[in-house]
């Protein structure tokens, strides 16, 4: 194994500065996953769960899903909640059994909200209860991106060592071209956030800025449909 004295956001940071893998790059038809931007991650000060990274994380998010909407991208949104036994966790909900574990985020809890700083099209935008950490795992976003065509997938939301890692993970394995934000991901540690950043970047995604993110998306043609 290789030793380094070096922090996660300095490995990371070296390897933006001297990257050692091509990109992936765009294909034709993207769609954006924002994962878990419900309370229970969001809400700092509120719930002992919530983190942020960037302060411009959610605005860079919304950023993002305008103008995939703008070109007739699908715009997906997941969130965590259980049912009240909370059996639908699995053997996941066992480690803890406190207010804060996971499997007490209930439907229709305060915890299992949107954040209200997003701005979702509930008429347009694809909504999905996810229960484990992957967007895939068990959910219906493989037939509905079949159904798109989509080749390309902007992943987006927290935890960076968690939930959006593990969707990066299944989204390639599924051979879709796989696009990490930066700025629109978060975690509630720097060294796993950076870690992971520095994991996906080498192995599994292309990490960008958001800036650049957009600016890319602008040159890909709008889906038929789009409207401005």
């Amino acid at each position: 194994m290789e030793t380094s004295s070096q922090t996660a956001r300095e490995i990371y940071a070296h390897f933006k500065a001297n990257p050692t893998r091509k990109r992936f790059g765009f294909g034709a038809k993207p769609a954006l996953i924002n994962i878990d931007l419900q309370k229970a991650y969001t809400c700092v000060g509120e719930f002992a769960t919530a983190y942020e990274t960037d302060p411009q994380q959610l605005h860079h998010v919304n950023a993002l899903a305008a103008e995939f909407r703008a070109r007739n991208f699908p715009v997906v949104w997941t969130y965590v909640a259980y049912m009240d036994s909370g059996e639908d966790c699995g053997v996941w909900g066992t480690r803890t059994d406190t207010p804060d574990s996971l499997q007490n985020i209930k439907v229709g809890s305060r915890r299992s909200e949107f954040d209200d700083r997003l701005k979702i099209d509930h008429q347009r935008d694809i909504i999905v209860n996810k229960r484990m950490a992957s967007a895939f795992f068990e959910t219906n976003l493989g037939s509905v991106f079949n159904f798109h065509g989509v080749d390309t997938v902007v992943v987006t939301g927290g935890s960076t060592s968690g939930c959006v890692r593990a969707t990066v993970v299944d989204s390639l394995s599924r051979s879709y071209r796989t696009i990490v934000p930066e700025q629109c991901v978060a975690d509630k540690h720097e060294s796993p956030h950076f870690a992971n950043l520095y994991d996906m970047a080498v192995k599994y995604a292309d990490v960008l800025s958001v800036q650049e993110t957009l600016e890319q998306l602008r040159r890909i043609p709008a889906a038929a449909g789009a409207r401005r």
